[in-house]
């Protein structure tokens, strides 16, 4: 008897450990990591989560030590998504280059990366990786296409809450709270910002309104949380990012 309730008070205490880092599901929202495994997300192109990513204490980690034999690869949603709010934490190593990029179309005969087609918000030591020293490439900017208004990004090894409104067509990006980035997808002006950027001859590049998200392997450490996200999905005119979201 004494040996069963032991064993019970071991698993019991396994499970709190393993959800310790786990944030209550905000109102509304859904989680999509359940900090135990990576039930839901394959590396791109595979069925699977590559060796790279390891669970560890309701956190989420990119390890490159551990993608010998192509075990890494950017971290895919199995379910593509159209109009969403999308919540998580991020936190880098010294010098480390990450990236979250959603709308991403996995249609390997057209497409060999994530970011061919799909827009990033980018994760970064902006101290200490060289892109830190580019515009647009800094942490919290929408990658080679609109910098951030402000930069409330924590210092590397804490951890840094974000939020990604794509909403019929207004994209808002919030880093710690403060709104960093405000624009409209597939209009005018975004036309003439990819036509601006690094991608203005990749023809797949922001052309799909519905796709997956993706957490990236730059190579380097970078470890993900509490990642939620709520659906919209009945079209209406909105100015984006309203009380509430």
């Amino acid at each position: 008897m004494i040996k069963n309730i032991c064993t019970s008070l071991i698993v019991i205490l396994m499970i709190q450990t393993a959800n310790a880092q786990q944030a209550p599901i905000a109102k509304g929202f859904k989680s999509i990591f359940d900090g135990q495994s990576t039930t839901g997300w394959h590396s791109y192109g595979k069925t699977t989560a590559g060796l790279g990513w390891k669970v560890e204490n309701g956190v989420l980690h990119f390890d490159p030590a551990a993608t010998q034999n192509g075990q890494g690869g950017d971290l895919v949603t199995d379910v593509e998504y159209e109009n969403f709010h999308l919540k998580l934490e991020w936190k880098v190593a010294a010098n480390a280059n990450s990236g979250i990029i959603f709308f991403i179309n996995e249609d390997l005969t057209k497409f060999k990366n994530t970011y061919e087609t799909g827009l990033e918000m980018q994760v970064l030591d902006n101290d200490g990786h060289p892109d830190g020293k580019i515009e647009k490439h800094r942490a919290g900017d929408l990658y080679d296409l609109v910098k951030s208004t402000s930069e409330p990004v924590k210092p590397v090894g804490e951890w840094n809450a974000i939020d990604i409104v794509c909403k019929f067509g207004k994209l808002t990006m919030l880093v710690n709270g403060v709104k960093v980035v405000e624009t409209t997808l597939w209009d005018t002006n975004f036309k003439t910002l990819v036509a601006g950027s690094k991608f203005a001859s990749w023809p797949g590049f922001a052309a799909f309104k519905k796709g997956k998200i993706a957490l990236q392997d730059h190579g380097d450490n970078v470890w993900f949380r509490n990642i939620q996200i709520k659906e919209w999905n009945s079209m209406k005119i909105t100015t984006g990012c309203e009380a509430g979201m």
